[in-house]
């Protein structure tokens, strides 16, 4: 079934005629004979709007319950089973009501469009997610219902319902938009004309972007390359040279002088990545190109010219900045720049070549190092191979002498020649072409002994040797330089592919990220400083004593004006902090996440704790205040002189004020016991125990703090188990609100505690056979301030299974909760047994069993 389509007609503010406009485009369709229904349109009390609808067809609404109060939803599945060719849905920002199939109404009409409807609907620029943050600072009001950005994007057809701001206005004073009682206020708030002027320059501007995408699309399809100046495109190259701020500026003046022209910048790399840019000046320079609102990109083309002009002709750009050449004239001699090439292919694209201070003739290149590739060990290996190699080489020709004739000669000191080039390099293979000249002209030329050339043959015979001894030697070395070029590429490839894996991981904390720097580049220490307050503090550091300021340091690499990466060990050469530059960059952000974890752990424990008073304060309006109140009434009853009691009415109110102040100092001790874990001021005191000396004392302490006796509580342990390793008060306190949760919750039935080993531990088994607790619910018990359901269910302030859990966990052991064969709730208390066995302390009576009366 092929999809539907989504017209959405944008509009800068309410009252511009979206929903008018949807309902006429609805009625034209139906006059034509399209099957069209009303899914949703809100008008608002607009009469006008409402008198567009008609004839049209609409679907019932959805009746909701929220809250005790009635709202409307369109009914979805109604729609769907009536399958029109097209709905209108209003308001496509708009959140559904809880319970609704979708959170948000635009998440219905994609159901519609899958379903292969049609739908035309409505949004405001406001409710754009793009720009929410943009429309809150214009107008101070903050728009909850928001719809992605991409829901709107990928419409078929968007259309831009469009007024002037003073239109605008006059329809909301003449009481066409709103009623009359809020026409003042809105006309002095949100629809101030400067508000409105503003929303509508956003709606426009997004309008012509979307159509932008839809030009660059159709482009695409018809494969046009032709510019096409629909709008202003200027396109900077930046090759991360120093002029790069300069060509950016000029370039970003040029865009400016029309009001919708675009500035983008590319950045050419080459593939063998041997010639390419300061990493740390191009990433400055995109960020000076962002915050002239343009954008910046990166490209890797081995043809520079023409990877430019494909990136212009494909973003459609209209003019194209380039600057001077930097090289200097004999080269410009030998080869037409990147500049001449670029002009001469650029068609309908305008080119501006800007001068500045880099460009040739205002500085001068060095020519390069003719043994730049190899190391110095080699040159004189070459020298060795020189100077002993060709007068041996002499000594066995002269003894062939008759034999062979001069361009054999020849040939064998050109061989010459190249093996001192493969061995030394350049400078070797010049002074061997050179002492291979002066013996072949000695020895083998005639006349010979002489520097005489009698012959023009061998005079040319004699500069071709040393032509191609030359190039010979010059093309060994550009070799080997481009070899050396390639492996320190490859490593530093490695190093940065290791370094994104980290970013793009988050793994990088900065002491193991200065470490690899450290690593990598062979040094002492590194460490990363950062001023503030007028001197230099230590961020982090790798190896050995931190450098406490710059001066102390071998290698300075700033970063930001207020940090610096100072290395101590050897001095890096410049390719070195090509590489270190973006591990510098990196270490910033690894500072900066830290800093940023640090401070949502400081805002997550500052939530936590507001979370905790927030709560206490709630328990304690009502749970402290219940027992208080009983006792208050107790007091009272028997102090006042005009009521006769007998003896089982005053014995009922002292037992009614016993039970609540025992209430009451249980729910106290629990608050404290929270607060104590919560600081972390328990320092457990663990002793080798029996479980005897615990359980009974358990048990009378839920008495307590319930504020009553306790059903029947079975007690099955036995005398075989091992001793454990506890803080027996810790334990008695745990076990007794353990207990007590168990009573509260066991709907009267028996609660059992049963003890069993297991390997080196010991479980304690809290059981009840109430109404239990469902997978879903059993971390929930443990937080603090947390009853089941969010409902009273007794006394307390739902601390009970929270303040069990952190004393346990306290002395060293586990509370997790089990379902009951057959129904109910276990609470089981996991202990480590002791590992030696000393005298345990005398236990006292141990009953089996547990009521009321034997207490």
């Amino acid at each position: 079934m092929p999809r539907g389509m989504l017209r959405i007609y944008l509009g800068a503010a309410p009252g511009v005629g979206k929903t008018f406009t949807m309902l006429e485009e609805g009625r034209r369709r139906a006059e034509r004979g399209a099957d069209v229904v009303i899914g949703f349109v809100e008008t608002h009390g607009r009469t006008e709007t409402a008198a567009q609808i008609r004839d049209l067809e609409v679907v019932p609404r959805r009746s909701v319950t929220y809250r005790g109060s009635q709202f409307e939803e369109m009914d979805l599945d109604a729609v769907l089973a009536r399958r029109p060719e097209i709905a209108l849905v209003d308001e496509l920002a708009h959140t559904n009501i809880p319970g609704s199939e979708h959170a948000k109404r635009w998440q219905d009409i994609e159901t519609l469009l899958d379903a292969g409807i049609d739908v035309l609907s409505t949004v405001n620029v406001q409710h754009l997610e793009s720009v929410n943050d943009v429309v809150q600072t214009i107008t101070g009001v903050p728009q909850r219902e928001t719809v992605p950005d991409a829901v709107v994007r990928a419409a078929d057809q968007v259309e831009l319902v469009d007024m002037a701001p003073d239109a605008l206005r006059r329809r909301m004073a003449h009481g066409n938009i709103y009623k009359a009682d809020k026409i003042d206020a809105a006309l002095g708030n949100y629809f101030r004309v400067g508000n409105l002027t503003a929303l509508r320059e956003l709606a426009l501007l997004w309008t012509a972007d979307k159509v932008d995408e839809a030009l660059r699309k159709y482009r695409d399809e018809h494969d046009i390359t032709n510019v096409w100046e629909a709008r202003e495109r200027v396109v900077v190259a930046v090759t991360g040279g120093p002029e790069g701020d300069t060509l950016i500026r000029r370039a970003a003046r040029i865009a400016a002088r029309s009001q919708t022209g675009d500035l983008l910048a590319v950045h050419i790399s080459r593939s063998d990545g041997l010639a390419d840019a300061d990493p740390a000046r191009v990433e400055r320079q995109r960020g000076l190109v962002e915050s002239l609102g343009g954008t910046f990109h990166a490209v890797v083309g081995d043809d520079v010219p023409a990877a430019l002009l494909d990136f212009a002709r494909g973003a459609n750009a209209t003019q194209l900045v380039l600057g001077t050449s930097r090289r200097a004239r004999w080269q410009r001699a030998v080869s037409e720049g990147i500049g001449t090439q670029v002009i001469a292919a650029s068609g309908p694209i305008d080119v501006h070549m800007v001068t500045h201070s880099e460009a040739a003739g205002q500085r001068r290149l060095p020519l390069p190092k003719l043994t730049g590739g190899l190391t110095a060990r080699r040159r004189w290996y070459g020298v060795a191979v020189s100077a002993l190699g060709l007068p041996l080489l002499t000594f066995v020709l002269t003894l062939a002498e008759g034999h062979l004739d001069l361009s054999s000669e020849l040939l064998l000191y050109l061989a010459a020649v190249v093996g001192v080039a493969l061995v030394g390099g350049g400078y070797p293979a010049v002074l061997a072409a050179a002492m291979g000249t002066v013996l072949v002209n000695w020895f083998f030329t005639p006349p010979v002994r002489t520097f005489t050339i009698a012959e023009f043959d061998n005079l040319v015979a004699l500069a071709v040797f040393v032509l191609v001894a030359l190039a010979v030697a010059a093309v060994v070395d550009l070799s080997a330089r481009r070899a050396r070029q390639a492996s320190r590429a490859q490593a530093e490839a490695e190093m940065l592919s290791a370094l994104s894996r980290g970013v793009l991981g988050g793994e990088r904390a900065l002491d193991a990220l200065l470490t690899q720097v450290r690593d990598a580049f062979g040094q002492d220490s590194v460490t990363l400083l950062e001023r503030a307050d007028g001197r230099w503090n230590v961020v982090g550091c790798a190896g050995g004593a931190p450098c406490v300021n710059l001066d102390e340091g071998d290698t300075d690499m700033p970063v930001t004006d207020t940090l610096h990466l100072v290395l101590r060990g050897r001095q890096l050469a410049a390719s070195d902090r090509r590489v270190l530059a973006a591990f510098a960059a990196q270490a910033v952000v690894a500072m900066r996440q830290a800093r940023l974890s640090a401070q949502a752990a400081e805002a997550a424990e500052l939530a936590e704790g507001n979370k905790m008073r927030t709560a206490l304060l709630a328990a304690v309006s009502h749970d402290l205040r219940t027992p208080l109140a009983s006792i208050k009434a107790a007091a009272t009853a028997l102090r006042l002189p005009s009521v006769t009691l007998d003896a089982e009415d005053v014995a009922e109110l002292h037992a009614t004020i016993d039970e609540s102040a025992d209430q009451l100092s249980g729910l106290i001790d629990n608050l404290l016991d929270m607060s104590r874990l919560q600081t972390g001021a328990i320092n457990p005191l663990r002793r080798t125990i029996s479980l005897e000396e615990v359980v009974p004392a358990a048990i009378a302490g839920a008495d307590r703090r319930n504020g009553w006796p306790s059903p029947e509580i079975q007690v099955e342990i036995s005398e075989a188990l091992p001793p454990v390793l506890t803080d027996p008060g810790l334990l008695e306190r745990a076990l007794a609100n353990l207990v007590s949760n168990a009573v509260r919750h066991g709907g009267g039935a028996p609660v059992a505690i049963r003890a069993s080993a297991h390997a080196d531990r010991v479980e304690i088994r809290i059981v009840d056979t109430g109404p239990g607790i469902s997978e879903p619910d059993r971390d929930r018990i443990f937080a603090p301030f947390q009853r089941l359901g969010d409902r009273p269910t007794g006394n307390g302030v739902g601390l009970g299974l929270a303040v069990a859990r952190g004393f346990v966990e306290t002395i060293g052991g586990m509370l997790e909760p089990e379902d009951t064969p057959g129904g109910g709730l276990t609470m089981v208390v996991s202990l480590p047994t002791a590992r030696e066995t000393v005298p345990l302390t005398a236990a006292r009576p141990f009953p089996d069993a547990h009521t009321p009366s034997s207490r």
